[in-house]
This record gives structure tokens, C-alpha cells and sequence, in this order.
């Protein structure tokens, strides 16, 4: 059926409520699918001198690499813990850390990768959140030519403490 799935994750609780979903899919194909648990890391600086999330000039280049770095490493050890406890229920995962824009990432890596399927949480945001914040689940569905499934996982529990 499915021979290559993946999961974006960005660390929450509530981008993790699709696994349960994705351990069921794994299991129903005849052979084993790999599994694809990727984090994106936005640049502090993009392409053409653009900052993100207005970085202060006096941050030397080497700074902005260091977090950088520091932001790859902890997005790395996050997405090997998840792989290894998916690997502890018989499902062969890896980890991948890409930088870029979140939404663009995704689709770029799910098409140059031989995906065939993106199983992807939606938060659920509406109104002038929604606005404000925009949809990675939903930019992914708009732009993205493989399958997807959206998963709004409205019976997980989260502790909103930590949103």
C-alpha cells in the first residue's frame, strides 16, 4: 500500500497525536513502509538578508549559527526519541532535521523523497488565530501532490500549559 510515509512533528503534544493513527497504517501494509518523522527549522536569517522573527542586528553571524546549530540538535534528539519508541513497536522510522520555511520544507522533501503519504496534524486554529498564525497543515494541503492525512486529534489529551 504505502511504501514511504511522513510525519512532520514541531515538538508539541498535540503534533504527536497522529501517531497512533500512523502505527495503524504501518501495520495494515503488507510490507513495511518507512517512516519519515521530520522538524523543520526556520532560519533566523533567510535568503536576501530577510530576518525572522526580527533578529537584532548586534547578533553576530556566529550567534545566529550557534542557535541554529543548537535548534538542529535539540530538534534531532526530540525526533530519535520518537523514532526509537516507534522502533521499540516493530516500525522502521528515521529522523530528518531540514531547514527552511515550514510549509515549502515539507512538500519539497515529501516529493524529492519518494513519499506517498503526509500524515500531518492540524491544529485546529480558526479565526483571527488562523489569520494571524496560518495553517502549515493546511499550506502543505494546498500545495502538496501527494496524499494527505489531516489528522485533528480532538480525543488527545494535551496539556495546554505547555501550547
Amino acid at each position: 500500500m504505502y511504501k514511504h510515509i511522513m510525519v512532520p512533528l514541531d515538538g508539541s503534544e498535540l503534533a504527536e497525536c497522529v501517531l497512533p493513527q500512523v502505527k495503524m497504517i504501518t501495520k495494515q501494509c503488507e510490507a513495511p513502509p518507512l517512516l519519515t518523522l521530520i522538524r523543520v527549522i526556520t532560519p533566523l536569517k533567510l535568503y536576501g538578508g530577510f530576518e525572522f522573527g526580527g533578529v537584532p542586528e548586534y547578533i553576530s553571524p556566529e550567534q545566529i549559527q550557534r542557535l541554529e546549530d543548537d535548534a538542529a540538535k535539540a530538534a534531532q534528539v526530540y525526533l530519535t526519541k520518537q523514532v526509537q519508541l516507534l522502533k521499540n513497536d516493530g516500525i522502521t522510522a528515521e529522523a530528518k532535521v531540514v531547514f527552511g520555511l515550514a510549509s515549502e520544507s515539507l512538500t519539497d522533501y515529501a516529493e524529492k523523497n519518494g513519499v506517498d503519504l503526509i500524515v500531518i496534524a492540524t491544529h485546529g486554529r480558526s479565526g483571527i488565530t488562523e489569520w494571524f498564525w496560518g495553517s502549515v497543515a493546511e499550506r502543505v494541503l494546498k500545495t502538496s501532490k501527494i496524499p494527505i492525512l489531516m489528522v485533528r486529534p480532538n480525543g488527545c489529551v494535551v496539556d495546554k500549559t505547555k501550547m
